[in-house]
């Protein structure tokens, strides 16, 4: 019997009732535990792992630079940013009402911090999560393009519930590739969220871009639906650097 329900709960892809079901009944059984408390402490532990692993996916493939909470997020450095607003992104309602979310402000504020916030929020309540640079994003679709796979690599950044671009104006972008950022924003517009970092001023896009009409057409999508964030400061690095002197002065 021990191994017909074993190779059942392989055939069903329960591997975690497989592993534990034995060594619970024995303990359902040794402490008068009820038949249907038993059944349910095995298909939660078997939920729960199938979760767990889930979530494990979706960070893998969000290609996240690094994990980081907002737990973690030093909101008394930076008083600019109002954390009850911050907060309320974490119920991910903006998904639903399907708006964009803008962080500008110079760099070494935190703004990626607060993107990969909430994208790993999005992650743990199952979303598909995707993360890449403005000028990653516009290198790999124009090789797409160069090799005939352009539709097929614009699908990947639209197919995320949530697409995250970051460093926005770090690198101006080749005017002859821009446009294939403008098709992602395009594609997604109405559908499904951004959120972006950048440390460029809206008026400033023009330059980035090399395009002020483009750059025009790419504001329109991201800001009819949006809530921005503008944020001031001074450089997490600096900062810490300073502290660093001011300590190394009083010894």
């Amino acid at each position: 019997m021990k191994e017909q329900i074993h190779e059942y709960c392989h055939r069903l892809h329960l591997p975690v009732m497989a592993e534990r079901w034995s060594a619970m009944a024995e303990y359902a059984a040794t402490h008068n535990i009820p038949y249907s408390e038993f059944l349910f402490r095995l298909l939660e532990a078997e939920i729960i792992e199938k979760q767990e692993r889930s979530i494990q996916t979706l960070i893998k493939l969000s290609k996240l630079p690094y994990r980081k909470t907002i737990d973690t997020f030093d909101f008394n450095a930076l008083p600019s940013v109002d954390e009850r607003r911050i907060r309320e992104l974490l119920t991910l309602s903006f998904i639903d009402r399907k708006e964009n979310i803008l962080f500008l402000g110079p760099p070494g504020i935190g703004k990626t911090h607060l993107a990969i916030s909430i994208g790993m929020e999005a992650i743990a309540r199952g979303y598909k999560t995707y993360f890449i640079t403005a000028h990653d994003l516009v290198t790999q679709l124009r090789k797409a393009d160069q090799e005939g796979k352009l539709k097929k690599k614009l699908r990947m950044f639209v197919k995320p519930t949530v697409l995250i671009i970051d460093e926005m104006g770090y690198l101006k972008l080749d005017p002859n590739s821009a446009h294939y950022l403008f098709q992602v924003i395009a594609r997604r517009y109405e559908h499904a969220p951004i959120i972006l970092t950048s440390n460029k001023s809206f008026g400033e896009w023009g330059e980035v871009v090399g395009d002020s009409v483009l750059a025009t057409a790419m504001l329109d999508r991201l800001l009819h639906h949006s809530i921005i964030f503008n944020l001031k400061g001074e450089s997490y690095r600096l900062r810490e650097k300073r502290i660093q002197q001011e300590k190394q002065k009083d010894q």
